[in-house]
Formats: structure tokens, C-alpha cells, sequence
């Protein structure tokens, strides 16, 4: 954890080397984000409510998606499927394995995007408005569970970056499916999931289980019923959901590196 630490405090300093490009950047990443959420208060301005649930409770979902999601693509930057295929096409991931250091440390220290905070920052202001529409009743339980699922998010998140990542071993190109599951996850989950097709709902619950990360956790926090009658306990899956997808990413990076025979480049 020390060397990871200095690793990231050189690319902070970097980074900041250009402050007013990092400002810009910075917030120009939350303008970018700002402007869907208005989106959606509009359309909630027109219509009232998404499938019975109302602005203060969809905010909440968008800000636990934003925030998680733009935390774990400033901490797995190193393993962005765009980034890493490009140290594999450079032929530059051969670096990483002839050093005497921990590869997935070097991974994770090798980018670290400093900017993506604005996103953080803007996530965080959603998920205060929510706080303040929604009315939470918080309890102990409710207090000590929404940290956990916050990292639990990050963690999942993080192990589809590592698993778009170690595609590259094969591909050489990233996949575009992996945004699908990404980018494309982190949209879908920012809405109650009961408004999809039982299929798509279907898949995100117990094949890619994004569902068992923000809207059944939501359901414990908003004290409101699941309409599609899975047991409650399964609001409390998230720590398993998301670590049991970082632990199987990680398994398949490991059988990645043994495989992996270099670009000659």
C-alpha cells in the first residue's frame, strides 16, 4: 500500500503540472453528467413518476450508480480495456512483467485519472438532493450498509474493467461489448429495474448482477416493496454481488498473464 501510494502521488503531481487543463476537465466531466440528470428532471416534470418511483427516489439510484462508478474508473483506470489495449498493441505491457514489482500493483498505479472527480463531486450532489426529496427514515443498519454497498459497487465495476482488460490478451483490440456491461450498466441501473422486460431484468440480476448492487439495496433504504417478489434477503447481497465479480475478474487476469505470448512489437 505504501508503493501504491507514492506510485499515485507522481501521477497526481503530473497531472497537476497543468492545472487549468485539469480544472477544465474536471469540470467539464460534471457539466457532462449534470446535463443527464437535468434530462431526467425534466422528463419527471412531464410525467411525475418513472414506474411509481418519484424524482427523489430515482435521484438516489442515479447518485449511488455516479458515484461508485466514476470512483472505480479513477481507481481501475490502469485496467480501462481503451488503456490497456493500447499497452498491449505498444507492446509496452512487456515492461510491467520484466519488473521486480507486483503486476497487478503496476496495473493499478499506472493510470489514475485525477478528473474523473468531478464526476464523483456531481454524483454527490445528486445523491444529496435525493436525500432531501426521498426522506429517508436512516437507521443504524441503514447507516453502516450504504458505505458497503458504495464499495461493493466499485468493486463490481472494477472487475468488469479487469475482465474487458484481460480480453485484450486475446484480441489485442478492447471489446466494445465490455461498454455494453460498463458504461452501458452504469445507465441502465441509474432507473428502477422493474421498468425492463423480465429478460433484461432477468440477466442483470443473476447472470451480471448490477440489480443486487443499487436497486435491491435501494428497495432497503427507501423501505418500498420489490414488485417482482424476490425474498428481501436479496437486498443485502451486494458485498457477495460485487466481490464475487471482482474475485472471478482477477481468476480470469490470472489465466490471461499465463497466456499471454507478447506482440513481438
Amino acid at each position: 500500500m505504501s508503493l501504491y501510494l507514492r506510485l499515485i502521488s507522481v501521477s497526481i503531481r503530473s497531472q497537476m503540472q497543468y492545472r487549468f487543463s485539469f480544472v477544465v476537465d474536471t469540470l467539464g466531466s460534471a457539466f457532462a453528467t449534470l446535463l443527464e440528470f437535468l434530462t431526467l428532471a425534466a422528463v419527471f416534470s412531464r410525467f411525475g413518476s418513472i414506474g411509481g418511483w418519484t424524482l427523489g427516489e430515482v435521484a438516489f439510484l442515479y447518485g449511488l450508480v455516479e458515484i461508485g462508478f466514476a470512483t472505480m474508473d479513477i481507481v481501475f483506470s490502469g485496467f480501462d480495456p481503451g488503456y490497456f489495449s493500447q499497452q498491449i498493441r505498444r507492446g509496452t505491457f512487456d515492461q510491467f512483467l520484466l519488473r521486480p514489482v507486483s503486476l497487478v500493483l503496476q496495473m493499478f498505479s499506472s493510470e489514475f485519472i485525477l478528473r474523473r472527480v468531478g464526476r464523483i463531486a456531481q454524483g454527490a450532489a445528486v445523491f444529496a438532493i435525493s436525500l432531501a426529496l426521498a426522506h429517508i427514515a436512516w437507521t443504524p443498519g441503514k447507516l453502516l450498509y450504504l458505505p458497503i454497498v458504495l464499495v461493493s459497487v466499485v468493486a463490481f465495476f472494477g472487475g468488469l474493467f479487469v475482465i474487458g482488460a484481460t480480453s485484450c490478451f486475446w484480441t489485442v483490440e478492447s471489446l466494445e461489448v465490455i461498454n455494453v456491461f460498463t458504461y452501458g450498466g452504469s445507465a441502465m441501473l441509474a432507473y428502477p429495474m422493474h421498468i425492463y422486460g423480465d429478460w433484461l431484468r432477468r440477466f442483470f440480476t443473476f447472470v451480471v448482477p448490477g440489480a443486487l448492487l443499487i436497486y435491491y439495496p435501494a428497495l432497503y433504504f427507501l423501505d418500498k416493496p420489490d414488485p417482482i417478489g424476490l425474498p428481501r434477503f436479496v437486498s443485502f447481497l451486494a458485498p457477495l454481488a460485487g466481490f464475487g465479480v471482482l474475485a472471478v475478474a482477477f481468476a480470469f487476469w490470472q489465466v490471461g498473464v499465463r497466456k499471454y505470448t507478447s506482440t513481438g512489437t
